[in-house]
């Protein structure tokens, strides 16, 4: 478990870092490219969810996420007796929802920066969000003993 603590930890740490660079080194709409037409780096809050749906949901984004870091506190018992790519989605999972509530609670709205110019831009604690999710859902749908693989 220390492994799965400590990837946490990183991804948050990370997540926090990049936007604090980005936050203090761009201005608010700034779009800097690092592969012209494919991938900028654009400076932007996110009032909302994963592609600005449910705008200015601040309060109801922090509760959900307290809700889900409740949850998987008081859970953890049983979570660390799932197989290992179980435990990776819910740390993934967990760890996106830590570093977007961070920026909540503090900004009041999400910073993104990672632009593909043909999607929504979004953030390391989203990409986070959204592997978890999907590693958590090829568990439940594919993987048929869930106590005991590895």
């Amino acid at each position: 478990m220390f492994f799965l603590s400590s990837f946490v930890i990183l991804i948050i740490v990370l997540d926090q870092l990049i936007k604090y660079l980005i936050v203090n080194n761009m201005f608010l709409g700034e779009s800097i490219p690092v592969i012209p037409h494919l991938l900028h780096l654009t400076y932007i809050l996110n009032p909302g969810a994963a592609f600005g749906i449910l705008e200015h949901q601040r309060f109801f984004f922090i509760f959900i996420a307290v809700i889900l870091i409740f949850a998987i506190v008081y859970f953890y018992s049983k979570i660390i007796k799932l197989n290992k790519l179980f435990q990776l989605g819910i740390a993934m999972l967990f760890s996106g929802a830590i570093g977007n509530m961070i920026d909540r609670i503090f900004i009041g709205k999400v910073v993104d920066y990672i632009d593909f110019r043909i999607w929504p831009i979004f953030n390391l604690a989203d990409i986070a969000i959204v592997c978890g999710c999907i590693i958590i859902i090829y568990e439940l749908l594919f993987i048929t003993d869930k106590g005991t693989n590895s």
